[in-house]
């Protein structure tokens, strides 16, 4: 993945609107106007969001005379979930790290007794 599509991805998960729209959207295909139902906003500020989406590859809208379905396309968060997982890991690692030191000072305080 281009790093310029990477970024489009996180810019467009960073609103809790856009995110909420993709999770009704992994429930299925569904219509602007059935997506706008739940937001206090106008169907041209939903449309703004659905464009940030679109621009982004998270999302395809189709014509069906008057209607503008819209699907979620998941390639784009595969890809971002790809990326954070080589982050996890590493803090899986340290955390891992971290535990067997604290079992060694602890191994340590039983052997020679606690100070006070």
């Amino acid at each position: 993945m281009r790093p310029d599509h990477l970024s489009a991805t996180f810019a467009a998960l960073a609103d809790p609107t856009r995110r909420a729209i993709l999770a009704r959207l992994a429930s299925g295909e569904t219509t602007v106007s059935e997506l706008a139902e739940p937001f206090a906003m106008s169907l041209p500020a939903i449309s703004k969001h659905l464009k940030v989406l679109e621009r982004a590859g998270l999302i395809a809208r189709g014509r069906e005379a008057q209607w503008r379905p819209c699907q979620l396309e998941a390639g784009p968060l595969k890809e971002a979930a790809d990326w954070l997982e080589h982050y996890r890991r590493f803090w899986e690692q340290s955390f891992d790290h971290l535990e067997e030191y604290l079992r060694e000072l602890q191994g340590k305080e039983k052997k020679y007794g606690r100070k006070k």
